[in-house]
């Protein structure tokens, strides 16, 4: 479309929308969102600009500005690699970085906040502003992204009656304190006080799980209250925005390739004369162990993407760029059964997981240069990272979990993850045994993977996926029974979220009868320097230890081929979880994770394996799961 023809078809006062309006400065690939003025450091301050809207059109100082965003999170990609992706979504067309904020990480303890290191929010939206983007601000307090229990941090499940996303005082007092926290390091970052945050989310799809408008006002109170005074809007599937939205509030819908025109449809049958946004354009999608790994057409994504764009529609891609759900921080999903997440946050976006273009990037930025001012040219791309491989090396030395029991929680019935004060990892139930005893054990609702044993002598595992509950067993007179159960995490997405606790949540029984009596142990994996390593090979659940040598550093992704089912951890990075059963077959490590010289590996693993051994490999592995 020529310049002409955007005037006709944008009418004469808003023939440049969004990308050609933005500065010159940003345009030809200079850093700043704007006229810039250098503070100590070489850090750029942009000079106060207004945002706004008015019928169908955002406003960037009075002039109707297109929003083409692109999503990525920064505790799913290491600091120092923040602007490398930054400087990638430039290059792809983007002009806008959107983002949630992490309470769960932010607030790991009741009053208790971290916005240090990879945490550090305002760091990442300062680098942002540098780099030539603005930013939509997703604070929650829910979140979803496929991420444990929505982002909301575990400790509100150890109130048993709380119902969260509710209008219960305690929920939302709890929230308010968290967004409070949350303003004192964002809100100095809005575009009114110079900085690049023009619009701020209230809640997150609120429509998909209830129709409270009570409680979303009281969201938006409490967002107001945290000093943010910029736009507000919300985010809803176009199916749900009755229950999601608010009626002043600029609403964003939804949706994954297919028809835009279908979705768009639908929202002018909610409401019309305001500006329309993909708030969630899907151009990939997430994977569950056990299931098929996704990948989407990269030639239907940019075709949505143009259809937009050639309509003056604002643009959010989720995901530009996925990254990782490092350590235990994957959630999972309920339907029908539970549906644990992968580490990998992939997501098939245009940036892979170890942020590298696809076809799918090369596509979008074709589409999105159709729509760039006369004679502008996008940056070029960063140049490449470096990826390297690893030798094969053999993990030699083994040591059994029980190293890291401290003193447990006695109890009538299991306790709880929760119950005990714990947020993720795992939980070792001892019942002692007085006499053998043969019959079914029965474990109601084992939350989410249990290994149980006797001795080092395995009787068999329960999975929560497949509804598994019980099995026979013989026990042993002697010798006490350990139930190790994992959280795989909590379900992110849906009404189960609001109740989904971890470990054992109902009775064990055997043969019949009730077993009464428990020793709990909290072993959330937070700190392995209790372990005891040794040349003899531990039967059952062990941690394998290895080491290997680099000369020159790189990213790589760690071949977990011949594994069973558990974690790793690299130079004490965990990297998350792995499991034979796929789709996925390694996990990412990160060169500024790895030292030159030695680097020592960590591996918990479950279940049998076929081999110790690991090696470094260039690119990722997705396995087919068996029919």
């Amino acid at each position: 479309m020529n310049e002409m023809n955007r005037r006709k078809f944008f009418g004469a006062s808003t023939a440049v929308l969004g990308l050609w309006n933005l500065p010159q400065r940003i345009l030809s690939g200079e850093e700043g969102s704007g006229d810039t003025t250098l503070l100590p450091g070489g850090a750029a301050k942009t000079a106060p600009h207004t945002f706004g809207y008015k019928g169908e059109h955002f406003l960037l100082d009075g002039e109707p500005f297109l929003i083409v965003s692109g999503e990525m999170h920064y505790p799913r990609v290491p600091r120092p690699y923040w602007r490398d992706r930054m400087r990638k979504m430039r290059a792809l067309g983007l002009n806008t970085l959107c983002t949630y904020v992490f309470w769960d990480l932010h607030e790991p303890e009741p009053g208790k906040f971290d916005f240090t290191g990879n945490l550090d929010v305002a760091a990442y939206i300062r680098a942002a502003q540098e780099e030539g983007l603005w930013v939509l601000l997703r604070p929650g307090p829910y979140i979803c992204t496929e991420w444990d229990f929505g982002g909301l941090p575990s400790w509100l499940l150890s109130t048993l009656d709380m119902q969260v996303r509710t209008i219960d005082p305690r929920f939302l007092t709890a929230g308010t304190k968290y967004l409070k926290r949350v303003g004192e390091e964002l809100a100095p970052l809005q575009i009114t006080r110079g900085g690049p945050i023009i619009m701020v989310q209230v809640e997150n799809e609120y429509g998909s799980f209830g129709h409270d408008h009570d409680y979303m006002n009281g969201i938006r109170r409490s967002i107001h209250e945290a000093g943010f005074e910029v736009t507000l809007y919300t985010v809803d599937g176009a199916e749900e925005l009755e229950g999601g939205t608010l009626p002043d509030l600029p609403a964003g819908i939804n949706f994954g390739q297919g028809d835009p025109a279908a979705e768009f449809a639908k929202f002018a049958g909610f409401r019309q004369g305001v500006p329309r946004m993909c708030t969630e354009y899907w151009d990939g999608w997430f994977d569950h162990w056990g299931e098929e790994h996704h990948v989407t057409s990269p030639e239907v994504a940019a075709q949505g993407l143009d259809w937009m764009l050639s309509r003056g529609i604002s643009v959010s891609l989720y995901m530009f760029h996925g990254g990782t759900s490092w350590g235990f921080m994957s959630g999972a999903n309920f339907d029908g059964a539970y549906q644990p997440d992968i580490s990998s946050y992939d997501y098939d976006a245009p940036l892979d997981e170890a942020g590298r273009p696809t076809r799918k990037f090369v596509l979008m930025r074709e589409a999105i240069k159709k729509y760039l001012r006369t004679g502008t040219r996008l940056p070029e791309l960063p140049t490449p990272l470096a990826m390297i491989e690893i030798p094969r090396f053999e993990l030699r030395e083994s040591a059994p979990p029980a190293g890291l029991l401290g003193k447990p929680v006695l109890s009538e019935h299991p306790k709880t993850m929760e119950a005990l004060g714990q947020q993720y990892g795992f939980v070792l139930y001892r019942k002692r045994a007085a006499k053998r005893i043969r019959g079914r054990l029965e474990i109601k609702d084992v939350r989410d993977y249990a290994v149980v044993l006797q001795g080092a002598r395995s009787l068999g595992v329960l999975d929560r996926r497949l509804k598994q509950e019980s099995l026979e067993v013989d026990l042993h007179s002697g010798e006490p029974l350990d139930i190790l159960v994992e959280n795989m995490g909590r379900v992110n997405f849906g009404p189960h979220l609001a109740d989904d606790r971890k470990g054992i949540v109902g009775q064990v029984t055997l043969a019949g009868s009730v077993l009464r009596g428990w020793e709990n142990y909290a072993l959330p994996m937070k700190d392995l320097s209790a372990l005891r390593f040794s040349t003899s090979s531990v039967k059952g659940p062990a941690f394998w230890r290895g080491q290997f040598e680099l000369s020159s550093l790189g990213d790589t992704f760690l071949d977990m081929r011949g594994w069973g089912k558990g974690y790793v951890w690299v130079n004490e990075h965990n990297l998350g979880r792995y499991w034979k059963i796929g789709p996925q077959q390694c996990l990412f490590v990160p060169s500024t994770w790895l030292l030159e010289g030695t680097n020592q590996v960590l591996v918990l693993d479950l279940e049998p394996a076929t081999h110790r051994t690991l090696q470094g490999i260039k690119d990722p592995i997705w396995s087919t799961p068996a029919a």
